[in-house]
């Protein structure tokens, strides 16, 4: 569903403050597979996820979604197949409209737009169910303003949006580092149980390792802009941060340095 094939990518080549931020870097997912993304900082975790959903274009290397190759495809092109949440929980949402009427948004993407304008009754009820599952109460206020709810009402309404019209990819970009811990638990949970209802392909960036042990059934690490490990499976389930630190150390011969990451 996802191949990244040998993608490089440097900021101000050629000059004195040039940045090589993913050296030949491949990656392929399988549909239905959730893989956390975690490193150190620069370790080219958001770049790789920027150079997916077409923010930044790559220096060299391709990158294919469900087997089409979107490498030059600009970022608004790739919006109709990929759904992302961001770290800001004010972004991904028009503030000034109404919660159905951001729903009505999402559930429009890819299609033409008229003229007419209007959410069905059916349309409606299809948002009240799935507000429902969410379990925060925002079905029975869809026309409220989206800026008047908290960050965490806001971003689960975001994951909401990225998944109401399944895309082939899910990119989440520490979509809860915003968040309180019980806040940001509670919208972890609603991703797990939305990439599992409906198979998606996701991606998820994230400073925690706990939370990148815990959820998906794979996890890349990543670390000067490279791979160092790439671990699925029964492994990662018995994976604890202890373990995961010790290999970082085995294969980058380095000990993994961001105090984010080890304070969560």
């Amino acid at each position: 569903m996802l191949l990244v094939k040998d993608v490089c990518k440097s900021f101000f080549p050629g000059t004195i403050n040039e940045k090589i931020a993913l050296k030949d870097v491949t990656v392929e997912m399988q549909e239905g597979e959730f893989v956390t993304l975690i490193g150190g900082n620069g370790a080219g975790k958001s770049t790789l996820l920027n150079c997916v959903a077409g923010v930044y274009g790559v220096n060299r290397g391709s990158v294919y979604v469900d087997d089409i190759d979107v490498t030059r495809l600009p970022e608004h092109k790739r919006a109709a197949v990929l759904g992302r949440v961001f770290q800001d929980p004010m972004m991904g949402t028009a503030a000034n409209m109404g919660i159905e009427e951001n729903l009505a948004l999402a559930y429009r993407r890819g299609e033409k737009r008229g003229l007419r304008w209007g959410i069905t009754r059916k349309e409606r009820e299809l948002y009240r169910r799935h507000l429902e599952r969410l379990e925060l109460g925002l079905e029975d206020r869809m026309d409220i303003k989206v800026g008047l709810l908290s960050g965490g009402q806001r971003q689960a309404l975001t994951l909401l949006m990225a998944t109401l019209k399944k895309p082939k990819v899910l990119l989440l970009d520490e979509h809860t580092a915003a968040l309180d811990p019980k806040t940001a638990q509670r919208v972890l949970e609603i991703t797990q149980q939305l990439v599992e209802e409906n198979n998606l392909t996701t991606m998820m960036v994230t400073h925690n390792m706990r939370d990148a042990i815990k959820y998906g059934n794979r996890l890349i690490m990543m670390h000067e802009g490279q791979i160092v490990l790439d671990i699925n499976g029964e492994e990662k389930k018995k994976l604890t941060v202890e373990d995961l630190l010790r290999r970082f150390g085995q294969v980058s011969g380095e000990e993994f340095a961001n105090d984010r990451a080890l304070l969560s």
